[in-house]
């Protein structure tokens, strides 16, 4: 798979994501310079420091735009607009541009700024770490990529985006955009919110007493484990897909209403047998 990349590549945010990509291309032996863009300095400076990325900047200005050929957006997707604004006054239709996002409406609004040549990718893969200092380079490797084209996508660009990720060693899967944003609506950014939720419901309900976070066990600290995870991030998952993840909330609520009212109502052959249901289900997964 040589020359899927024919100058160097370019990580535009460079956090755990973005740092987790750069090292499992060298790690692969990607020979090609990676660069990384980011407003915080300090970002890029632990990137080169630890040898994540060959050279970092701060400044679009500053980035040596001959020199790449391929473009990851690594950042929150709130910030996927503004960045491909700033983008189009570099790159090029010959410049590929990808994202590791987790929403994927946007993908309409950036084939209008950026072109064609933008392509939706969505690794599912990641922590509740932030930051470029815990990325990893075994993070994407056997993992599935959900690639997310248009009608309107170039099929150029998007062989060369599933190149990049089966060069790593990922499990291609494509699906529409509006699939996408439905399966990770309930699948990821509602356990995500309820996750978070629970966390709230323990600071709820504590008081001058108790306080109940002295005392969760692995059971639920394994459970809430992602509420861990970079806040920003997670808002602007929410709010860009508002929509799906109000429908999952709606449909959670009414199975802890359900549960709420066998165990109100004492129905113990029932709550069994729905507690049964929902083990064979989960059990199911693994």
């Amino acid at each position: 798979m040589e020359g899927f990349i024919e100058n160097g590549l370019l990580i535009v945010g460079l956090g755990f994501m973005g740092g987790s990509l750069s090292k499992e291309l060298k790690k692969k032996g990607f020979n090609k310079t990676i660069y990384g863009l980011d407003i915080n300095p300090t970002a890029i400076e632990i990137g080169q420091n630890l040898g994540v990325i060959d050279k970092g900047f701060t400044e679009y200005e500053k980035v040596p735009w001959d020199e790449i050929d391929f473009v990851v957006l690594a950042s929150p997707v709130g910030t996927f607009e503004t960045i491909a604004k700033l983008l189009k006054g570099f790159v090029n239709g010959k410049t590929t541009v990808s994202d590791l996002g987790s929403t994927k409406r946007l993908v309409y609004k950036m084939e209008k700024i950026i072109g064609s040549n933008f392509v939706g990718a969505h690794p599912i893969a990641g922590t509740e770490k932030s930051g470029v200092i815990y990325s990893v380079d075994n993070l994407f490797e056997g993992k599935k990529v959900i690639i997310t084209p248009t009608v309107d996508t170039d099929k150029y660009h998007l062989q060369r985006v599933e190149n990049l990720w089966k060069f790593i060693g990922a499990k291609i899967e494509y699906m529409s955009p509006e699939l996408h944003d439905f399966i990770f609506g309930v699948v990821s950014h509602l356990p995500h919110a309820v996750a978070f939720a629970l966390v709230d419901t323990l600071r709820e309900l504590s008081d001058k007493k108790v306080n109940l976070f002295e005392y969760p066990g692995a059971g639920f600290k394994d459970f809430t484990r992602i509420a861990a995870s970079d806040p920003t991030m997670w808002r602007d998952i929410f709010f860009n897909n508002k929509d799906n993840l109000l429908k999952s909330l709606q449909v959670f609520k009414k199975s802890l209403e359900k549960l709420e009212e066998l165990i109100r109502e004492e129905k113990k052959e029932e709550l069994k047998e729905y507690l049964g249901e929902i083990s064979l289900l989960r059990r199911s997964l693994d």
